[in-house]
């Protein structure tokens, strides 16, 4: 027994959790099970997800994987060349457009992500919920019942496997698997994308369930000789004790290893453990606003249970597919005009690089397929990719104004970008700067078409600027656009200048396509979304500014460009938030800290945090509040708001301009007492600060790699740690020194 004890999922949580950043008030708390698969407590580790809830009389846990796909293409998808459409464009004859880019993503319920399957207890069995709690110091689930049964669940960070555990039991509690209803005799039904349409529509034949005295396999068969297994064991180590154990495989079978219990730990919780410390030991960070601090390490536990380094990237829902017999909204694709790109934008200032890797690992990993589409569709070499895509990359169409954007991989340029200038290692500068060159070559040609060939009009979009009516194709380049060509050559430049020990100097043409663009289209109210076309009606996609954010390509801080975003943000002020999705509030949050304007910046995040969240933090897209901001009050749940929201409390308080690193710039003024450690900031330095009382006391930088460092100093006197002060030159209130690696300078606040 007491070995057994010792095994004890609670007991070894509370033992280790005086590690942990986050506090126990970041957790996530309920007196009763959640009621929907939406409001669920989440858990994962990048390549299986659950989500636990209750269904009915029933204690149900949806799993998932993320991987379990229906790949098939898009029927009709191919028919599409870019030439075709701008012909037809020109012509009016866009319902012909339409027919095969856009109705077909409606029409066919394939190609999709899909649901795995579920565990069920019995709830008259377990009786009624005392208390639950997930912590997300290590991804620990624990409810409690009021006859003192104890059901405890977990994930492994680092093994695709699932715990669960019940204390205190001396009844049987035999789990059962519940099917999806691929094949349930029910008519399928249309639906819609959003909603989901029904899982029958597929067409897969029946799965095979094999039941054991101990174990459960579902054998279910997808598309095109296909399948996943699902495998589920439990066993009864002591008389009042149960311990199981879960996981799904694609393509392969499903297999678990047993438990030893002549362990002290069979289920291998030490090393998850360790894992969970390690990501919290990452950066950390403390600021007065309790319900923005708590949304922020929810996210922030929830980037830690999605993302991986060898997992395809976060796609809509990522490991949580609907749980409600549909298919999950959008298909639980991958959205690249905006999805994607915003739900890593934390990773990099948390820390996180070998998780934001994910997403440029899977891009490089899909490359042929996407070479392959770019020159099927637009007929032009280089590299572009799909703004609606599969897990292997394939095009999926949908509004193809987006879907097949010419400008899609210039936004992904920037995460491998980030990834280099946030790193600063060779391999990932390398892997940038071919990127940015495939791309650069499509996009010159694609610019040079319209020359070469008299006939063609390049047309542009704006993400989602008029949905997908024909209005939504403009004949001169949107600002969207624009900012992204140009920044493909601003990233080039910039990562040529950081990595130069590297490789020598070189010289980039300057008379070319993209110097033909011109400076972005602006009058008195801003950034327009294209020449003689201003920003007519509050919209949800904020891709007219894109230079302002995330491209940092205009700057409030020069002058030049100071009058042309106060213009941009009092013309978005002025048409107001009822268009807006949740995601809007933390795009725009990250926006006003870019340009200083810091209450405005909490106010945005303040509302996302009341209004866009289910009451286990996810991101719901509409107005949970009956439409206080916003006349989107539906619900369904994606996870780029909740990521941007936590990149928008990062821009709170660390920024890279120009190679300069500043702490809290953006803070407001009733702040008066905040820190944050470790955060990274581009150059690979790992910064840290303390602001006590409204004053800065201490920044402390640590280069992980070495280099020249440029810091903003937050007060005129100083003391100095880790340095000889006189390598220090300090000018204009920036203090620039050489670092070697792993070198910690620490400059404190110094009354006179």
């Amino acid at each position: 027994m007491r070995i057994i004890k010792l095994i004890s999922f609670l007991l070894v949580a509370c033992v280790l959790r005086s590690y942990a950043q986050p506090i126990p008030a970041h957790d996530l708390q309920f007196a009763q099970l959640p009621q929907r698969w939406d409001e669920g407590i989440p858990l994962g580790n990048g390549w299986l997800g659950a989500l636990i809830w209750q269904k009915e009389n029933k204690l149900r846990m949806s799993l998932d994987r993320v991987d379990l796909w229906d790949d098939r293409p898009m029927p009709e998808i191919d028919k599409l060349k870019f030439s075709w459409v701008v012909e037809k464009v020109i012509r009016n004859q866009y319902d012909s457009v339409q027919k095969i880019g856009d109705e077909p993503y409606e029409k066919y319920p394939a190609p999709t992500r899909i649901p795995g399957a579920a565990i069920e207890f019995d709830l008259v069995k377990l009786g009624k919920l005392s208390s639950g709690r997930l912590h997300i110091s290590n991804g620990l689930s624990t409810m409690l019942f009021e006859n003192g049964m104890v059901f405890n669940n977990y994930i492994h960070a680092t093994r695709e496997t699932g715990y669960f555990g019940f204390e205190n039991c001396t009844m049987d509690l035999i789990p059962e698997v519940m099917i999806p209803g691929y094949n349930s005799g029910k008519a399928g039904g249309s639906g819609s994308s959003v909603e989901g349409q029904g899982l029958e529509r597929l067409g897969y034949p029946k799965g095979a369930v094999t039941q054991t005295a101990n174990s459960i396999r579902y054998h279910q068969p997808t598309y095109q000789g296909h399948y996943y297994e699902v495998l589920v064991q439990w066993f009864r180590p002591a008389k009042d004790r149960i311990i199981g154990q879960w996981t799904i495989s694609n393509d392969k079978p499903a297999v678990l290893v047993k438990p030893d219990f002549a362990k002290t730990e069979p289920t291998f919780w030490p090393s998850h453990i360790a894992w969970w410390k390690d990501y919290w030991n990452r950066s950390s960070l403390d600021i007065p606003d309790e319900k923005l601090e708590r949304q922020y390490y929810l996210d922030m536990y929830k980037f830690g249970s999605v993302a991986r380094g060898n997992t395809p990237p976060i796609s809509l829902q990522a490991i949580w597919t609907a749980d409600n017999g549909n298919l999950p909204p959008w298909k639980g694709d991958f959205h690249h005009d905006l999805n994607t790109q915003l739900s890593y934008w934390p990773g990099y200032t948390a820390n996180h690089l070998d998780l934001t890797a994910g997403y440029t690992n899977w891009l490089l990993k899909v490359r042929k397929e996407n070479e392959r589409w770019t020159k099927q569709y637009f007929e032009l070499p280089g590299l572009n990719v799909p703004g609606v895509s599969t897990i292997s990359g394939k095009e999926m169409g949908g509004w193809i104004q987006y879907s097949l954007s010419p400008t899609t991989s210039a936004w992904l340029a920037q995460h491998f970008y980030w990834q280099a200038m946030y790193s600063k290692k060779r391999t990932d500068y390398e892997q940038a700067l071919n990127w940015l060159k495939e791309v650069e070559l499509f996009l010159y040609r694609f610019l040079e078409k319209e020359e070469l060939d008299p006939t063609f009009i390049a047309l542009s979009s704006s993400p989602e600027y008029h949905d997908n009516s024909i209005k939504a194709w403009f004949r001169y380049t949107t600002n969207y656009d624009k900012a992204l060509i140009r920044f493909v050559r601003y990233a080039k430049q910039q990562l040529i200048q950081a990595f130069n020990k590297f490789f020598p100097p070189v010289i980039l043409a300057e008379d070319d396509a993209i110097e033909k663009l011109g400076d972005f289209d602006a009058n008195e109210t801003g950034l327009t979304v294209a020449p003689n076309h201003n920003l007519e009606q509050s919209h949800r996609h904020l891709s007219p500014y894109m230079a302002i954010y995330p491209l940092g390509l205009l700057d409030v801080d020069k002058e030049e460009d100071k009058k042309l975003i106060s213009q941009s943000l009092r013309h978005i002020e002025k048409l107001g938030t009822r268009e807006w999705c949740g995601y809007s509030f933390s795009w725009m949050a990250c926006m006003y800290a870019r340009c200083r304007e810091a209450d405005s910046a909490v106010s945005m995040l303040q509302k996302f945090a009341s209004n866009f969240v289910s009451t286990n933090s996810f991101h719901l897209n509409g107005d949970q509040k009956g439409g206080q901001y916003s006349n989107f009050t539906y619900r369904p749940f994606t996870l780029e708001g909740n990521f941007a929201f936590a990149q928008g409390v990062q821009e709170l308080l660390l920024q890279t301009r120009g190679g300069i690193i500043e702490v809290f710039p953006a803070i407001p003024e009733s702040w008066k007492d905040v820190s944050f450690r470790t955060l990274r900031a581009e150059g690979a330095f790992l910064v840290s600060a303390k602001k006590e009382q409204g004053v800065v006391v201490e920044v402390r930088v640590k280069s992980d790699e070495g280099g020249a460092c440029l810091l903003k100093l937050p007060f005129a006197n100083w003391t100095l740690d880790g340095i000889d002060p006189a390598k220090v030159k300090y000018k204009n209130g920036i203090a620039m020194f050489q670092t070697i690696k792993k070198q910690i300078v620490t400059f404190r606040s110094r009354d006179e």
